[in-house]
């Protein structure tokens, strides 16, 4: 069994831990599981995790096996992928059924399920108590292998992501301005929120899209944006009201935005870090622009949980649902998924995600 760690002071820094265990070595106590993790996939979301594990408790949900002398600088990433059950100490979970849901890069998982549904769990580890609930429920699939694993490991927990976003623009009315704005517009977030809002029935903003030079092309072929626009020349911007939604973290790009619009600048969503280290360009003269007073995080898991309870988890469910199957379908015209085999054979795909090294089109998936 083995565990790909990453330094969480340095996110570009990783090993791989040979931790020992075998199946028939974990010893399971009353209710507990012990899963095989099948696939998992890796984009910038997972970058991001990273970036911001500290603050936001990233690191805490799958605490790593550390050697004797060991600092406890190594961590986890968390991924969003499939499992299948291989020991089960709880009557209510078979040997043979499959999950959907948040697991370590890792080959096993010891999981104590909770509130018990036929279609979900909840992952009741005493650790993981604290963190979002969004992160701690799995769907149960049953046992075989269904159609559109990749799929769903890439695109639900980024869709998600979109599916809130575009319900959000849509709850504040877009803030009355005349354009929405997505930075890293080729990031898969940001396709599916400009899929999403294309697909909205009667008036809505226009929806422009901000990348770089190289990505304007693919930007372009997905669709979903009525104007696309490279970083390295925002005179084409129209000076227009906006409300902004950040995925790429460049505070130098995203303030001469700001700079850019200025008081046409009503508000700004900051999303993601597809440039997490912004090392670079924070000296940058144009990250003084930035409106912080008209700048927030908006932080997915917050929205789920108050739309769960508005509308009731049913039909919460089922729209994302219907926001999903829509945006797979339209992602078949753009995505190209690549699988890899292995954990240290992913080691270099790693490293090329989190310094940004890959095709946008592209869809990583790594069987364990």
């Amino acid at each position: 069994m083995a565990e790909f760690q990453t330094h969480k002071n340095d996110i570009t820094k990783t090993r791989l831990v040979d931790v020992g265990n075998q199946p028939d070595d974990f010893t399971l106590a009353d209710g507990e599981i012990l899963v095989k993790v099948e696939r998992f996939s890796f984009t910038a979301n997972n970058v991001t995790y990273g970036a911001v594990g500290e603050q936001i408790g990233y690191w805490q949900f799958f605490p790593p096996h550390l050697t004797d002398g060991d600092d406890a600088d190594w961590g986890i990433v968390p991924v969003w992928g499939f499992a299948e059950i291989v020991a089960s100490n709880n009557p209510d979970m078979k040997i043979g059924e499959r999950s959907y849901g948040y697991f370590p890069m890792a080959n096993y998982l010891k999981m104590l399920p909770v509130r018990v549904s036929d279609d979900r769990f909840v992952d009741g580890a005493p650790h993981r108590a604290e963190l979002p609930a969004v992160y701690n429920s799995y769907d149960r699939l049953g046992a075989g292998q269904p159609q559109n694993d990749n799929l769903r490991a890439l695109l639900n927990p980024l869709y998600g992501t979109s599916f809130c976003l575009c319900d959000a623009l849509q709850e504040e009315n877009y803030r009355d301005a005349e354009q929405v704005v997505i930075l890293s517009a080729s990031s898969k977030t940001a396709i599916g929120l400009a899929f999403g809002l294309s697909q909205i029935d009667g008036a809505r903003p226009a929806i422009i899209g901000l990348t770089s030079p190289g990505n304007v092309g693919f930007v372009e072929k997905t669709g979903s944006y009525d104007m696309v626009i490279g970083y390295d020349d925002l005179s084409p911007l129209p000076n227009k009201s906006s409300v902004l939604v950040d995925m790429s973290g460049n505070r130098a790009v995203l303030g001469a935005v700001h700079g850019a619009l200025g008081d046409n600048m009503y508000w700004c969503h900051n999303v993601g870090l597809t440039h997490w280290d912004d090392s670079e360009t924070k000296n940058d003269p144009a990250t003084a622009q930035l409106i912080g007073a008209r700048s927030a995080m908006f932080f997915a898991p917050g929205h789920i949980a108050r739309r769960a309870k508005e509308w009731g988890a049913m039909d919460f469910n089922q729209k994302v649902a219907g926001f999903l199957a829509e945006g797979m379908a339209h992602a078949g015209n753009w995505l190209e998924v690549h699988e890899t085999h292995g954990l240290q054979a992913f080691a270099p795909i790693y490293g090329r995600v989190v310094i940004g090294d890959l095709r946008a089109e592209e869809g990583i998936i790594i069987t364990p």
